[in-house]
């Protein structure tokens, strides 16, 4: 199949294009795109991987669901389009970059190209979603493609660091996606207003993560 998508992720996970599940996904999202309202527009929807090519991944951070509300979604986990009010979970995001790091986000900014653009791989595991309804397209397929590509971030590459924030994403590391021994997992309660009390706040993930980039020889990202 002709998927539109960065040529170096287009290489790594070209066996996934031609496989029955991929086929029936892709099929299913032409159809809800031409009969719905689906977030976010076609040209983002593998904006992650366009932004973050194979090879230039520092960091993992993933998502469940693009957001379904208008003028959110942008193909990158928790990020919403420039001038967009911030979401709960990016503001409490910020705050606690600010709270390790010492230093003050663009809090008027919720767009984080600017992170996948130094190495950073913003992914939902789910791609699309329908305006108004979380979780409307979980089951059809995205999360087969998706974990493919966090496998092949693990099998083929070293020292990355793996951000999970929450059960959902936690549980990719507890499905034997990720080998440990090769990277750096870092795990805790998701930013949601319903649980950063309970782990985000004060886990420190932005520093620690820099830390070991440093350590391994790469330059820290910029959170701000």
């Amino acid at each position: 199949m002709d998927v539109k998508i960065e040529s170096s992720w287009k290489h790594v996970l070209e066996d996934e294009f031609g496989k029955e599940y991929f086929k029936e996904l892709t099929e299913f999202v032409k159809e809800e795109y031409a009969k719905k309202k689906v977030y976010p527009a076609p040209k983002n929807i593998f904006h992650a991987f366009e932004l973050t090519p194979f090879d230039d991944v520092k960091v993992i951070i993933l998502g469940q669901d693009p957001y379904h509300g208008r003028g959110q979604a942008i193909g990158l986990s928790f990020a919403v389009e420039k001038g967009t009010a911030l979401p709960p979970s990016l503001r409490n995001i910020y705050k606690e970059i600010e709270s390790d790091t010492g230093k003050q986000p663009k809090t008027d900014d919720g767009d984080l190209s600017r992170w996948a653009k130094q190495g950073v791989l913003l992914l939902n595991a789910t791609l699309t979603v329908r305006a108004g309804s979380a979780g409307s397209h979980q089951g059809h397929g995205w999360e087969a493609f998706t974990d493919a590509a966090i496998k092949a971030l693990s099998d083929r590459r070293e020292n990355l660091v793996f951000i999970l924030w929450g059960n959902y994403a936690r549980n990719k590391a507890g499905a034997g996606l990720i080998d440990r021994s090769k990277h750096l997992v870092l795990e805790s309660a998701h930013p949601s207003p319903f649980s950063a009390a309970n782990g985000f706040f004060g886990s420190k993930p932005f520093s620690k993560a820099n830390t070991y980039l440093k350590e391994h020889g790469e330059k820290p990202i910029d959170w701000t």
